[in-house]
């Protein structure tokens, strides 16, 4: 599966992330699925709360107020995304460990090297597989 993504998303998210360092950021992503293929068309930047640079927590309300948004707009949840402040852009053990939800796309931006790096995985039965992902 192919996940699309504005520029202005990533953008968006890239600003968010290095508003936290050191920690991680974390977000939901919601848009639609056609074809076998997944559009970003929103992007819900949420509060890691715990605050850390090694993993994160969504805050459960910002998490119910970006779903039920999802339902006004008709969009569709596609995954979540978060960024790794000092390791590469791949599933950490721990991020495949917490991962449930085979059909979700989930967004690693890595700021390791001085441009930042997003990547797109799908993640089931213990494993990480990455998805082609295009930013427009």
């Amino acid at each position: 599966m192919t996940v699309t993504l504005k520029k202005m998303h990533f953008d968006a998210f890239v600003n968010h992330a290095c508003s936290v360092l050191p920690n991680e950021a974390c977000g939901l992503i919601a848009g639609r699925l056609e074809s076998g293929a997944a559009f970003v068309e929103k992007i819900y930047l949420l509060t890691n709360t715990d605050q850390s640079p090694e993993h994160f927590s969504i805050d459960p309300k910002e998490q119910l107020a970006a779903v039920k948004d999802m339902r006004v707009l008709g969009l569709a949840p596609l995954g979540n995304v978060h960024s790794h402040p000092s390791s590469p852009a791949r599933p950490s053990q721990e991020d495949i460990r917490l991962a449930h939800d085979p059909k979700a796309s989930y967004l690693i931006l890595s700021l390791a090297q001085e441009e930042p790096v997003m990547k797109a995985f799908e993640i089931a039965g213990g494993a990480a597989a990455e998805r082609e992902i295009k930013i427009i």
